[in-house]
């Protein structure tokens, strides 16, 4: 079934599922592209950042990604 884009989004912005007029297959998740990037790191640091992850329940990786999106997010604020 095809509406317009106007139809789409006042059934959106009334909080109406609009599951059926989306082709989920093609559905993108912009800047969620992931790519590998290798880091060498002190040993101090590897151990605190695993001590950290632990406490808290996530992996080192996690642990990462969250302080490197809350530098860069706190970053982008002073701009």
């Amino acid at each position: 079934m095809k509406i317009t884009a106007e139809e789409l989004d006042a059934k959106f912005d009334a909080g109406e599922d609009i599951s059926e007029y989306v082709d989920w297959s093609k559905a993108k998740r912009p800047n969620l592209t992931q790519k590998r990037v290798n880091l060498d790191l002190p040993v101090w640091m590897v151990e605190q950042l695993d001590r950290e992850a632990k406490r808290i329940g996530v992996a080192r990786q996690a642990i990462m990604k969250m302080f490197l999106a809350e530098r860069l997010e706190h970053g982008a604020s002073k701009h």
